[in-house]
């Protein structure tokens, strides 16, 4: 689905991605952590588009991502960025409703917006003032346009990217988040990757974890090989005790003091 091979990408005489290569499938969910710093956003918005690396390809479901057309590209994948500034007093609605700009399909739009607001639970919010909102009820709203813009008739997989989706949100709302990126995933062989600083989050919710530090991938694979003591102290500079969530078996991260 997305491949991102050997990403070169520097701001001036800054290295911010030294070859990275990095693969998402239909039907994963993949965490991309790291220290602050690492590089994590800018991949993301490398593998979106937004901008070109110095070095290297990406490429949407065997097709490099120069050779889309906006429209379709718009259609095939989409990106949730860490903050979305918007400032006019559109109605929350109105905000979903811009995830159907790409499409041409007046008819259903209604049914697909209710549908995407349903599922982040924010239909009580349906004729709030965007811009009187709080932090994590903007982000929920930008969560169910991004879901507007890759639904459609089809059945064809998509790629959600998503860029710290959960830092605003309280607990619940952060389950509710990822499990319908998981969800989507199974369900609709959505692939998402996904830009998280909360490790546990990574381990409950991640088919794979890709870690990078100083813009270079230091360990990838499933979250029980990936998130161990020894890594994690070497990317992180912290010593942690890692133990067997009692019901998944998945790693749990404490401190280690």
């Amino acid at each position: 689905m997305l491949d991102c091979e050997h990403i070169h990408y520097a701001v001036g005489s800054k290295s911010i991605l030294n070859d990275v290569s990095l693969a998402v499938s239909a039907g994963e969910v993949v965490a991309l952590c790291g220290p602050n710093g690492a590089g994590k956003s800018t991949l993301l918005r490398v593998a979106s588009g937004e901008i070109q690396p110095n070095q290297g390809t990406v490429g949407l479901f065997e097709r490099a991502l120069p050779e889309w057309k906006p429209r379709a590209l718009a259609q095939a994948r989409a990106k949730l960025s860490q903050e979305s500034h918007l400032t006019f007093s559109f109605r929350v609605r109105e905000v979903v409703e811009m995830g159907r700009f790409p499409h041409e399909t007046v008819s259903v739009d209604d049914d697909i917006i209710d549908d995407c607001m349903k599922q982040v639970g924010i239909c009580d919010l349906e004729n709030r003032d965007y811009t009187t909102l709080s932090g994590g009820e903007k982000q929920r709203v930008h969560m169910a346009r991004v879901l507007a813009q890759l639904t459609d008739q089809h059945s064809k997989p998509k790629l959600l990217l998503l860029d710290e989706p959960t830092s605003a949100l309280d607990l619940h709302h952060q389950e509710v988040a990822l499990s319908l990126a998981h969800r989507l995933c199974r369900e609709r062989s959505y692939g998402v990757l996904v830009v998280l600083h909360d490790l546990n989050l990574a381990a409950a919710w991640a088919d794979r974890v890709v870690l990078l530090k100083d813009g270079v991938v230091q360990k990838e694979g499933s979250p029980d090989r990936v998130l161990t003591e020894a890594v994690l102290h070497s990317v992180y500079g912290v010593d942690v005790v890692i133990v067997p969530h009692p019901t998944t078996g998945r790693p749990i991260i404490t401190s280690g003091r």
